[in-house]
């Protein structure tokens, strides 16, 4: 901003080129890139990697990046670069086929730190420390102790007392032999141990390796505020659990995920009234997710290990008030209809189905599948507003309908919404007025059909109703 005697002006032009516009330069940089980064090349800004999965095809990713670079004149510092490693520091980690560490001259600084002496060297550690969080378990509560120097004012007197130096002492420790965190595999079930206790939450994204061992993705925590901490134990748990699905999303998305807890909170949130407190709100951000509750069982990774170990917390009582059983895997239940037994098998028909709500409009996604193979598929844009369940729901029946119409005896029904599913089947209250309408619409339209199983997918799976779901609540209607 430019301000003058007739009023502030702002540039429409970069007077002072790209070096200190870093989103710009990070668009340009992704739009050189475009069909190569994820592929052969990652770019943040100006640090670029050129990456191959076998040696011989180095040479080739390598002559593609730089010819690129030569189009666009773009220049290297040569004492920045190395070539032909397999491993190398980059945005201040180790990156390497494993995944990726602390680098040691970042742990080093903290290792080798001085307690601090005053509020600002205090501060300026805790900067060392929050860099490597993710890496840390538990690391808000591992530095819980210092938030009282921190609130000191100006005229207070700063003391460094045994509590402090003990924390400090518990974090050099665990730096001194920190995890590597691996990166998530396509394909392959993530773990989620979440855990809350009176002033911090915490979790650890994990995924077992081919030798069946857990191996960390991402340590996450934070410090619970004055509000959060006035929170039941269960209800700090859910929150545990929303801040992770936040954080973690772009981790969490494209696979099921293992919830590890102390109870089921699917079940807790998903029997609670809906669109009321804070829980509906966590509820309705979580509803993306594909979730699943499993117990605790043999633990088959030192991360795991560790992490359980910073996690001593308080044990939650009263679970049968809750509400909430003992956890139950089955995603795949059958109707007892009060038919007729028919001893002849029915091959049934797959009725795939999604909802989708935006600003805009919203659209359910039909998918119907012959036994033998043929697909049907349907888009409908719903012409009044609606949450993201009812929508499900709306795509439900419309499905069923369309089956009733056509003679279909046997149905298969498939879809990402466990809410959904989980309250035809019984095994979730429906407490929400506007939703229990639909449940009863959906269980009359199940009793027309002979047999009548249903299924619920991961997200990935349900790929074809989502994108019908997501079109039509895509196109704003004149």
């Amino acid at each position: 901003m430019c301000p003058g005697h007739i009023g502030a002006f702002e540039y429409t032009v970069m007077p002072f080129g790209l070096r200190n516009a870093g989103a710009t330069y990070q668009r340009a940089m992704n739009s050189i890139f475009h069909d190569m980064i994820g592929h052969s090349l990652e770019v943040y800004i100006d640090d670029v990697v050129i990456k191959s999965p076998e040696e011989g095809n180095h040479i080739s990713s390598l002559r593609k990046a730089f010819l690129r670079m030569r189009q666009h004149k773009l220049k290297m510092n040569p004492k920045k670069c190395v070539f032909g490693v397999k491993a190398r520091n980059f945005l201040g980690f180790l990156v390497h086929q494993r995944g990726i560490e602390i680098d040691k001259n970042k742990a080093k600084s903290i290792m080798e730190a001085l307690p601090p002496r005053n509020k600002k060297e205090l501060q300026s550690l805790l900067g060392k420390i929050n860099f490597l969080r993710r890496f840390i378990s538990n690391s808000a509560g591992k530095i819980q102790p210092f938030s009282s120097l921190l609130k000191l004012k100006q005229e207070q007197t700063f003391k460094w007392e045994e509590q402090h130096q003990q924390a400090f002492q518990e974090i050099k420790d665990y730096l001194s032999n920190p995890p590597v965190l691996s990166p998530p595999k396509r394909g392959r079930p993530l773990k989620l141990y979440v855990f809350a206790s009176e002033v911090s939450i915490g979790s650890l994204l994990v995924q077992d390796n081919k030798e069946g061992k857990e191996q960390a993705v991402y340590y996450l925590s934070r410090t619970l505020t004055e509000v959060e901490r006035r929170y039941s134990a269960i209800e700090r748990l859910c929150l545990a659990l929303y801040f992770t699905a936040v954080k973690l999303r772009h981790y969490m998305l494209p696979h099921t995920i293992y919830i590890i807890a102390k109870t089921d909170l699917i079940k807790y949130m998903l029997t609670r009234p809906m669109l009321r407190g804070r829980i509906g709100k966590w509820t309705l951000a979580l509803t993306e997710f594909t979730f699943r509750y499993v117990p605790q069982k043999a633990v088959k990774g030192q991360a795991v290990v560790d992490f359980l170990a910073d996690h001593q917390g308080e044990e939650i009582e009263n679970m049968d008030s809750l509400d909430i059983a003992n956890a139950n895997l089955l995603t795949r239940v059958h109707v007892c209809l009060n038919n007729p037994i028919y001893l002849i098998h029915l091959t049934p028909w797959k009725l795939y189905f999604d909802g989708s709500k935006t600003d805009k409009a919203s659209g359910a996604g039909v998918v119907l599948e012959e036994p033998l193979g043929v697909r049907h598929c349907y888009s409908f844009q719903l012409d009044f507003q609606c949450t993201n369940n009812r929508a499900e729901y709306e795509a439900l029946i419309i499905g069923l309908e369309m089956l009733v119409e056509l003679g279909v005896q046997s149905v298969e029904i498939l879809g990402d919404s466990m809410l959904v599913l989980k309250q035809i089947a019984g095994e979730y209250k429906c407490l929400n007025p506007s939703l229990a309408v639909y449940l009863v619409a959906a269980r009359n339209l199940l009793t027309e059909f002979r047999e009548a199983t249903w299924e619920h997918i991961p997200r990935e799976e349900n790929f074809a109703a989502n994108e019908l779901a997501q079109v039509a609540s895509g196109i704003q209607m004149p």
